[in-house]
């Protein structure tokens, strides 16, 4: 068997994907102001999940990323596993897997994506391709480390309100984008999310985005991923602009980002994230 790949669900993979490359997904938690918990990709989740006030979200539970490793790993054959992550700094799921790995052994390679969403995704299945290419254990880790390296990913919000509540960007950078209650851009750097820019609406902010990211890829060969809060039309829209102003698009989808993520970016977001060195998604 080859290397086996092992995600959460922050990845944001469609399950076609995941069941075409063998990857398995650990499923993220969210907590509701009454005590009740889901999973996410396993129960039912209500969208009004991502304006409940009090709804938290937590890392995937480590006993259960212990259980999907080991399977994972018996799955392999002896070849081994390459787990990749939501940036350390976004979650305590990598941290939970450094620990497993402690447990598990050098059969087992952890990686921080350094990224949230669907950019975690594009980097695991750049280790997936390898992984069905024939590459051995570090080989693996390695394409993801790079496919995470060369990653870029913006994403245009209607507010931060949502990711103020949760302490995923700095008071700081809230009060300079709504100031003026502009619609801001941001980005990953260095594995959580900064303000990039602000426009006064959100038409001109996903065009700066779109701007910006089709300014950065220029002609190189890459795969275009949108993601977005409960907003498929815009999502639409953004894709058919990215897709038709870039020239060497070798694949492309279009995902919700789903509660947990939801929770943080708040109703009406939508991203963009390319990849560099995949194969087409067949």
């Amino acid at each position: 068997m080859p290397v086996i790949v092992v995600t959460d669900s922050s990845s944001r993979l469609p399950a076609s994907l995941a069941d075409r490359y063998g990857i398995v997904q650990v499923p993220l938690h969210v907590s509701m102001p009454d005590g009740a918990e889901y999973l996410e990709g396993v129960d039912d989740i209500s969208s009004d999940v991502i304006s409940t006030p009090g709804a938290t979200t937590s890392g995937a539970n480590p006993q259960d990323l212990i259980d999907a490793y080991r399977e994972a790993i018996e799955r392999s054959d002896g070849d081994g596993v390459v787990a990749v992550h939501m940036s350390r700094r976004l979650s305590g799921t990598w941290a939970a897997a450094r620990l497993a790995a402690e447990e598990l052994g050098d059969v087992l390679r952890v990686v921080d994506s350094r990224a949230a969403g669907v950019s975690v995704g594009l980097t695991v299945l750049a280790a997936a391709q390898a992984a069905e290419a024939g590459a051995d254990r570090d080989a693996v880790y390695e394409a993801a480390v790079r496919a995470a390296a060369t990653a870029e990913s913006l994403m245009c919000v209607q507010t931060l309100e949502n990711l103020r509540n949760s302490g995923r960007i700095s008071t700081a950078g809230h009060l300079l984008a709504s100031a003026l209650s502009i619609k801001p851009i941001l980005q990953m750097s260095d594995g959580v999310l900064a303000l990039l820019e602000r426009q006064r609406t959100m038409t001109k902010a996903v065009k700066k985005m779109v701007d910006t990211i089709v300014e950065s890829v220029g002609d190189d060969e890459v795969t275009v991923a949108i993601q977005h809060c409960h907003a498929p039309e815009l999502a639409v829209q953004v894709h058919q602009s990215v897709v038709d102003r870039l020239p060497n698009v070798t694949s492309s989808l279009v995902v919700e980002l789903g509660p947990v993520l939801g929770i943080h970016v708040g109703r009406g977001a939508v991203g963009v994230t390319v990849g560099r060195g995949l194969q087409p998604l067949d």
